[in-house]
């Protein structure tokens, strides 16, 4: 998510979080995490240890949310606020999650707000653990972590690598983005039956094709169309694969991300992924041509004169040529971006590349196209009528596409 668009929007809109923050000094993030969850469009009740509070304050929290901050087990509510929580809360997330935390959690204690919540709850359980790395690699922080995911079910996102707190060094034991924890709570909230366990494959992004060491063959695209689906099909319970050409964006989490820089390398890299994907989605924006010779020094102006002729060469395609590779019974959805007879030519791609579905927009739509965050897609299939999609954000028309996709899976294996 991260750089994304951060309005009211699946599977985030309308859904309970319970966000406990325990006392370490990643606590800080937490502000951010409660934040973006509200913006998302998520109902989002904090709980404060006391610790915790030594950390952060409850108003920095009510200012983000519009909510109370809950910090008292005998609360003026009564007794019952942690059957409350536990019974409306979709995702309990503990963020940061401390050694004391952990083992507490582990051990079932019920002397704080949060603790009795995690007992009283049967929704997913979200830990994203932070302490010094020599703590986190202590053999009974590991047991305690392994007693939560293997007996208890709960979900496990982190500890990064980097620097810890002054003066500690760096190593595992960072408290993972916030961007990556929302995207964590959106997988929780988010698990589709349909895709649940799939294998999915996503091209993404431009090529560039190499005319000199320094100069290349390219074209617009972001990848952000392609990176969005990724991320939420990972949200949706998916293995990704996520092929992409150079791209500035932070990579999606929890997806496997294999760069490429031609066509060459991305047909390559999709002919070793394509056997085994249940979906394929086809959303890079592959060069046509490259040079048919690319230099192994750079092209001098004062060599090359006032002209400069290219002699250019078909790249492969990459749909077409790993067509033979794809799995039987597999889901498989093209792109096209075109600047006249849009639907027309994407009638023709659909049917040639033997695609499932086929995503079109106009490049010279407002609001479509390359490098923008928001696509006016047009959906086609071989058996309906063309779906004509508003202007929505990238991540929005990347859920729309992916329900149809869930549509066309069979049950799974």
């Amino acid at each position: 998510m991260s750089g994304a668009a951060l309005v009211p929007r699946r599977p985030w809109k309308d859904r309970h979080v319970v966000l406990g923050v325990t006392g370490g000094i990643a606590a800080y993030k937490s502000v951010q995490v409660a934040r973006d969850l509200t913006r998302l469009g998520a109902e989002v009740d904090v709980v404060l240890t006391a610790s915790a509070q030594r950390f952060v304050a409850p108003m920095s929290f009510q200012g983000v949310t519009g909510r109370p901050v809950l910090t008292d087990l005998f609360s003026p509510e009564g007794g019952a606020l942690h059957i409350r929580l536990g019974r409306e809360a979709d995702v309990v997330c503990v963020a940061p999650a401390t050694a004391d935390f952990l083992a507490r959690a582990a051990h079932g204690r019920a002397d704080d707000l949060i603790c009795t919540t995690l007992l009283a709850t049967r929704a997913p359980v979200l830990v994203c653990p932070a302490m010094n790395d020599r703590m986190f690699a202590h053999p009974q922080v590991q047991a305690n972590l392994g007693h939560l995911r293997d007996r208890l079910g709960y979900r496990i996102a982190g500890p990064a690598e980097g620097a810890l707190a002054v003066a500690e060094g760096e190593g595992p034991g960072r408290m993972i983005e916030p961007w990556q924890i929302e995207e964590h709570v959106g997988r929780a909230l988010g698990e589709d039956p349909a895709f649940l366990g799939r294998a999915v494959l996503v091209t993404a992004g431009p090529t560039r094709e190499a005319l000199d060491p320094v100069r290349y063959v390219g074209n617009r695209s972001s990848g952000r169309m392609g990176y969005a689906l990724a991320q939420a099909a990972w949200r949706r319970g998916a293995h990704v694969s996520l092929v992409s050409g150079p791209s500035a964006l932070e990579p999606p989490e929890g997806v496997d991300l294999v760069q490429v820089e031609s066509a060459v390398e991305m047909r390559d890299a999709v002919s070793d992924l394509i056997p085994a994907a249940d979906v394929s989605i086809f959303a890079a924006a592959v060069a046509d041509y490259r040079p048919a010779e690319a230099r192994d020094r750079k092209v001098k102006r004062g060599t090359a004169g006032a002209e400069l002729t290219l002699t250019l060469t078909a790249n492969p395609d990459v749909a077409v040529d790993t067509r033979k590779l794809r799995k039987e019974g597999g889901v498989v959805v093209g792109f096209a971006l075109e600047t006249d007879d849009v639907l027309e030519h994407a009638a023709t791609k659909l049917r040639d590349k033997a695609f499932d579905l086929l995503v079109a927009n106009d490049a010279t739509a407002e609001g479509a196209g390359f490098d923008v965050p928001t696509n006016r897609v047009t959906i086609l299939s071989g058996d309906g009528a063309p779906e004509e999609l508003p202007l929505l954000t990238k991540d929005e028309v990347a859920e729309e596409i992916l329900d149809r996709v869930a549509g066309r899976l069979g049950a799974p294996t």
